[in-house]
């Protein structure tokens, strides 16, 4: 009776406008997540989503003080942080330096701008931690076109892409052009990166941008295999730690990072009993 009247309450929420969009948002962010992360694992940019997602959260601060779209500054701070980076830190040397210095002097202003919001606590908390309230129909559409182009633009360049990741120093000797490709893909990344800051918030977006591709890579080294089971474990733990967060109406950031995080050990755990 018990398992009934959970079920029924689970149905009455699952049927809340709000609910089905954050489902729909997260299940989009899944796919371009899941297909960005092998290859933001294979290239070492980790510490880079993390600074972009920062100067994400930077950005829909800005837009929150103005009072514009949140989702749409966080984009519009990702692109610019992603062609920073693409430009300024093309070498695997300089990278994390350069990074080191615009996150922080991107984390310090967001944090001023917060202050300087008058408005309803829970919008600064959900830059955050993230919140599906704050993914309404605009968003969702902003969300939709962003992510056909992410994904159009990766189509495009995938192979010459893949080969400047798995060995950029033979792909410039073969003329690739390495330097354009580090900086397209870093404004995809900034993009998708700036897609996930409203929904898990910029604290975990790491979760979602880094956790299912270093999963992936665990258990396969064929690229397409991983990419694969990248957006599997993204879609699972996304729409996963939506599902778990109704019911306590806890932010949604702390079950998308659970999931993933188990996710990840069991991965470790299965390339260990297969060494």
């Amino acid at each position: 009776m018990d398992r009934l009247i959970s079920f029924e309450g689970l149905s009455e929420l699952l049927a809340i406008p709000f609910v089905q969009h954050a489902l729909l948002a997260c299940a989009v962010l899944g796919l371009v997540a899941g297909v960005l992360a092998p290859l933001i694992v294979a290239r070492g940019m980790s510490f880079a989503v993390h600074g972009t997602a920062e100067l994400a959260f930077t950005g829909g601060a800005a837009a929150l003080l103005v009072g514009v779209s949140v989702g749409l500054g966080a984009v519009v701070a990702a692109v610019i942080a992603g062609a920073v980076f693409g430009l300024l830190g093309l070498r695997q040397r300089e990278r994390d330096s350069v990074i080191g210095v615009v996150l922080a002097f991107g984390l310090g202003l967001g944090v001023l701008l917060l202050a300087l919001y008058s408005g309803r606590a829970s919008n600064k908390f959900g830059l955050l931690t993230g919140s599906i309230v704050a993914v309404d129909s605009a968003n969702l559409a902003l969300l939709a076109v962003v992510a056909v182009l992410v994904l159009g633009t990766l189509a495009a360049i995938h192979r010459p892409l893949l080969f400047a990741s798995a060995d950029p120093e033979v792909a410039q000797a073969r003329g690739v052009p390495v330097g354009a490709l580090s900086v397209v893909f870093a404004v995809l990344v900034g993009l998708t990166t700036a897609l996930a800051v409203p929904i898990v918030g910029a604290i975990l977006v790491l979760s979602v941008m880094i956790a299912p591709g270093a999963a992936a890579a665990r258990v396969t080294a064929s690229p397409v295999v991983a990419t694969v089971l990248a957006v599997v474990f993204a879609e699972a733990a996304l729409l996963g730690g939506t599902v778990l967060s109704l019911a306590p109406g806890l932010p949604i950031s702390g079950y998308v990072a659970a999931l993933s995080f188990a996710i990840y050990l069991g991965c470790r755990a299965v390339a260990r009993a297969r060494a």
